[in-house]
């Protein structure tokens, strides 16, 4: 902004552009005379601009691979005093990034260009009955064959799991087929809100086609922000941290499959997990079928009702 006001001052004058703009003359001049004295700026501000310069030097010596840890750690081994979390926000401030192994998994690709559903939840997800709220996310998994991705639709009034699917690739049919399971199960009625992020899985058209045929008003959270769908976010957390770590490594995404299908194990203190979301809860029944197309590949049917700390 400052920049802006830089290039077109001689043009429309300076408190012409601040009426436009988001910003008042004072603070415009404020800045000028602070870059024509730097001594004006305030204490973290200088050491800032002496840490900048530093910072960079050592992301570029060390071939632009360090991240925030190992530049903190190299400039404490030359003597600066300065907080870890500090160069974490001057790192940011400056595009610097370490390199991370492997390939990074993204679980979440908005679809900029699609229209987006307004946000009717509003991080409130306390509701007085059932099939009034659904959630929806889902999660990665690293197994010997790849990384396969698994997907809840979630009851918020009782944290219970009504659909749920297991598949290799993220590709909308995938999460379609959760939805499908749930609205099988339940045959919800009018008035019901599916809540989920931004993924341009449930911002395709089949799956709000579905939405609209099924009755459910859609609601889509804001972008970067966990926090829009923290419960289905909590429920992954459970099944990453009570299942898949505890029990993995994983050899593949039929091993997966089976352990988000076995009932959850019934707590021998129930009291402990009484108002508290916990994967371990109660099993309301299950039937698994099977059947065989003519290609000779099997398809599982899921009717299973897993409850989440009702």
């Amino acid at each position: 902004m400052i920049a802006f006001i830089d290039d077109h001052r001689a043009e429309h004058g300076v408190e012409p552009i601040c009426r436009m703009l988001p910003i008042a003359p004072s603070t415009y001049y404020d800045h000028l005379a602070k870059r024509a004295e730097p001594s004006r700026k305030s204490k973290r501000a200088r050491q800032d601009d002496a840490l900048r310069p530093e910072i960079r030097r050592v992301f570029e010596e060390n071939y632009r691979v360090y991240g925030v840890r190992k530049v903190w750690r190299q400039l404490r081994r030359e003597g600066f005093d300065v907080a870890r979390c500090t160069v974490a926000r001057l790192m940011k401030d400056l595009g610097l990034k370490g390199v991370i192994r492997g390939k990074p998994v993204r679980t979440t690709v908005p679809d900029r260009s699609a229209p987006c559903p307004l946000d009717r939840v509003n991080r409130q997800f306390r509701v007085p009955a059932p099939n009034m709220l659904w959630v929806s996310d889902f999660t990665y998994v690293a197994t010997w064959q790849g990384f396969v991705h698994v997907a809840f639709v979630i009851d918020a009034f009782a944290r219970r799991i009504v659909g749920w699917r297991v598949s290799r690739t993220a590709h909308a049919g995938f999460v379609l087929d959760a939805l499908e399971q749930a609205v099988h199960q339940r045959r919800p009625g009018a008035g019901l809100v599916h809540h989920s992020d931004r993924g341009s899985q449930y911002l395709s058209i089949r799956y709000t086609e579905r939405l609209a045929e099924a009755g459910i008003e859609p609601s889509v959270g804001s972008v970067g922000d966990s926090y829009d769908n923290a419960l289905a976010e909590t429920i992954n957390g459970l099944f990453k941290a009570e299942v898949i770590h505890r029990r993995g490594p994983w050899r593949s995404s039929e091993a997966v499959e089976f352990a988000t299908l076995e009932p959850p194990r019934l707590s021998r203190r129930p009291e402990l997990s009484k108002d508290r979301t916990s994967w371990t809860g109660r099993h309301t029944g299950r039937a698994l079928t099977r059947s065989s197309s003519g290609s000779g590949r099997c398809r599982w049917s899921w009717t299973i009702s897993t409850a989440i700390a009702a």
